[in-house]
């Protein structure tokens, strides 16, 4: 077992990103948000009238960190770095989110079909004190889709968690035919962008 000065709490729900951090070794502690309650969300994750989305993916990363970082001093919890990160998929200057059903998720593979798109992830890591962010942009381009390929897709459970209603570590490997950038980026949290946050605020990796 690691010290605790090794590890951090991870303010994500995300699966995906657990087992990110598990492949270079660091030891988390989940701290989880509200998404929903009497008062509302922890944290504000609509997009904002004229937002850009790499203002859009920044605000909303750095609001969980900062959101985390206050209940962990307001619970008296042990004070560790704390680690959030928001993902988002953009075409055409247009946020797409994650698909709430079948319809939105064919509209969505319709829209990436035969065309590059991009996929922001932000990290943000902070202490009690300070906070340390970067935001990482990857290109995906993906094959033509047909409509029976999009359709039996979208019969599975893979595009429902997902922004832009896919996964890059799942079936929809198969429609991608190359991207530029991070693919864990494209996963949920760019590896070597997210170990030098983890290394400034004192985690050593390796």
């Amino acid at each position: 077992m690691k010290p605790a000065e090794h590890k951090i709490y991870l303010a994500s729900k995300s699966p995906r990103r657990r087992d990110l951090l598990r492949q270079i070794g660091v030891d988390f502690v989940l701290l989880m948000l509200r998404e929903q309650a009497p008062r509302g969300p922890d944290v504000d994750e609509v997009v904002h009238p004229g937002e850009h989305a790499i203002d859009y993916v920044a605000r909303v990363s750095r609001a969980k960190a900062e959101c985390a970082r206050q209940i962990m001093l307001g619970r008296r919890m042990p004070v560790l770095p704390v680690l959030s990160a928001d993902t988002t998929v953009v075409i055409d200057d247009r946020i797409l989110g994650k698909p709430t059903n079948m319809t939105e998720a064919k509209a969505m593979l319709g829209s990436l079909s035969s065309r590059t798109h991009q996929v922001l992830t932000s990290v943000t890591v902070c202490n009690e004190h300070d906070l340390w962010q970067t935001t990482q942009c990857s290109d995906v381009t993906f094959a033509t889709l047909t409509p029976q390929a999009i359709d039996a897709y979208c019969a599975t459970s893979e595009p429902y968690d997902k922004a832009g209603g896919y996964g890059i570590q799942g079936i929809a490997a198969s429609f991608i035919e190359r991207i530029a950038g991070s693919y864990t980026g494209i996963m949920g949290l760019p590896l070597f962008e997210t170990t030098q946050l983890l290394q400034q605020a004192g985690i050593r990796i390796i």
